[in-house]
């Protein structure tokens, strides 16, 4: 898929789908910060789930942190225990893999789940360790230098922001 002919409102949708696959009644959202919280929240309200979606910072465990420090993303808050929960972890774009490992880290910090599965909505591959989204609304190839994330309107409305060439 052209990185120009990517929807983010057209992939949502193909995300809201391919969620209420693998999500059952006692799932529980979790969003990564930002972009992944932005999904969360949104599939929290259209999938009509009780209660609240998480959200989840992968900061304090990346093991970039000496060069990153703490993003102004956004803190962990967890509206749920974690012991014995199934969640479905959310994410705009699955790059590397090293999010998802910190945010697992961060995730066991607040208690053993019983399962943990992971939806994008881009999936660019480009993997630095062995970590598979359960479901990607879609997979795109970009160079090293470019990076893609979620933006998101005062109104609600999904984009990309495509940086790099």
């Amino acid at each position: 898929m052209s990185i120009l002919a990517l929807d983010a409102e057209a992939l949502y949708r193909e995300m809201l789908r391919g969620v209420q696959l693998i999500c059952r009644a006692e799932t529980r959202l979790v969003g990564i910060t930002s972009g992944g919280a932005w999904l969360a929240e949104r599939l929290q309200r259209d999938l009509k789930l009780p209660g609240q979606a998480g959200t989840i910072s992968s900061a304090m465990h990346r093991d970039d942190f000496a060069q990153r420090g703490l993003s102004s993303g956004g803190q962990t808050l967890l509206p749920f225990d974690v012991n014995g929960a199934d969640i479905l972890v959310l994410d705009d774009v699955l790059y590397t893999g090293r999010t998802i490992r910190a945010v697992i880290n961060e995730l066991f910090d607040y208690g053993r789940p019983a399962s943990v599965k992971l939806a994008v909505l881009v999936d660019r591959g480009g993997r630095e360790l062995p970590v598979q989204a359960d479901f990607a609304a879609a997979r795109v190839a970009l160079g090293e230098n470019q990076s893609l994330a979620l933006a998101r309107s005062e109104t609600g409305v999904f984009s990309f922001d495509v940086k790099g060439g």
